[in-house]
């Protein structure tokens, strides 16, 4: 059995310091990457993703809304 990541994950607001929820997003179909995103209150978009180091720094790197992992 595979473990399923993690929906929400919590970090804090690199520009206020907050706390700040980022969902699994939907955007990776297969089990190299699972890229996160959130919003904080103060605007900052969070990314955080897990898996493979190049699909990782890929999103990270992206405009996420239009990001894609491809194989």
């Amino acid at each position: 059995m595979l473990n399923k990541p993690a929906r929400i994950l919590t970090f804090k607001c690199k520009s206020c310091g907050k706390s700040v929820q980022v969902f699994l997003q939907k955007v990776s179909a297969c089990a190299h990457i699972s890229p996160y995103q959130g919003i904080c209150t103060c605007g900052t978009v969070m990314k955080h993703a897990t898996g493979n180091k190049e699909a990782v720094a890929s999103y990270l790197s992206s405009d996420a809304v239009t990001w894609s992992h491809h194989h």
